[in-house]
């Protein structure tokens, strides 16, 4: 083979190995974008498998999840139905490993002491505005028992307050040792409940509250107050409308648990007329789809 020949192949083979070489590299930019994106608007579907991973079923926020969906044109989406603490542990789970990861949720709660977290916007307003948290009771109990109503009647206390002992139960405290230690910590203001309210009673108050982590965080410290002044004090653990319909009926005494004017607005109107609202315990409390900060999307209108 001639010099001029061989000349020839060599650069054939120069370019041939240029080009693989260019391919390779314009392949792995492919991936490594892909990669990228599993965060952004246009996979979190992909990322999540189309699931919004919800709460109890028949709860305010899933109520309003299924209206968002419907709302929203998200015919893809599923919202799974699991309960509170089950949320949270996939919601820890995606958080550590930085997975994409979508739940129904609401503040006050731990996770956002916890975690960098952010609502994902509602422009359609499905999920409300600002709520408040109210003190219910059963008609009659400022007569039977007028130390425990006054009592309810005064209990008020902060968004921070409710996620200080939300933590404390998260970090593997039992409800009521947190309850007391927030007590203990916090006794000008635990002071401000008891103003006029005589501290020797030998009654029995019971309370309903819905599994929510907020919810036994509220009412485990009004129970701890309670007894401290010599009640003694049963904790019914409900559903959220069998919540309501036990203290319309004088099943239950009250609680402290109603998200008003949107989350439990249902169970309010049927069983309203038959209890008595001493106001709001909390304000500023808010619902809707929370995702972590290091997701690239703000809007639900970004999951269609």
């Amino acid at each position: 083979m001639s010099n001029k020949k061989k000349q020839s192949w060599l650069l054939l083979l120069l370019a041939l190995g240029l080009a693989l070489a260019l391919a390779a590299c314009g392949g792995g930019n492919d991936v490594d974008t892909a990669g990228d994106d599993d965060n952004g608007a246009s996979s979190a579907g992909e990322g999540t498998n189309y699931q919004i991973i919800g709460i109890e079923p028949g709860a305010g926020v899933m109520k309003a999840t299924e209206r968002a969906i419907e709302e929203y044109g998200l015919d893809d989406w599923t919202l799974v139905e699991s309960s509170s603490a089950a949320m949270g542990a996939e919601l820890t789970k995606a958080y550590e490993n930085e997975e994409p990861i979508i739940v129904t949720g609401w503040t006050p709660h731990w996770k956002f002491a916890k975690f960098d977290l952010k609502y994902l916007e509602d422009p359609k307003g499905v999920y409300g505005e600002e709520e408040k948290i109210h003190t219910l009771v059963r008609k009659g109990l400022q007569d039977d028992e007028p130390n425990a109503y006054k009592l309810l009647d005064q209990f008020n206390w902060t968004g921070d307050d409710m996620a200080e002992v939300m933590v404390l139960i998260e970090e593997g405290a039992a409800p009521e040792d947190a309850a007391q230690q927030w007590i203990d910590e916090n006794s000008d203001k635990v002071d401000a409940w008891l103003e006029g309210v005589d501290t020797n009673n030998d009654g029995v108050i019971s309370l309903a509250y819905v599994a929510w982590d907020s919810e036994i965080a509220s009412t485990n410290v009004v129970a701890k107050v309670l007894e401290s002044i010599g009640y003694q004090v049963e904790l019914v653990q409900l559903d959220a409308a069998p919540m309501f319909a036990a203290v319309a009926e004088g099943e239950v005494d009250g609680m402290v648990a109603a998200w008003l004017p949107y989350t439990h607005e249902d169970n309010y109107e049927e069983y309203g007329d038959d209890l008595e609202d001493l106001g709001e315990n909390l304000t500023g409390a808010k619902i809707g789809l929370v995702v972590p900060s290091y997701m690239d999307i703000d809007s639900i209108e970004d999951l269609k």
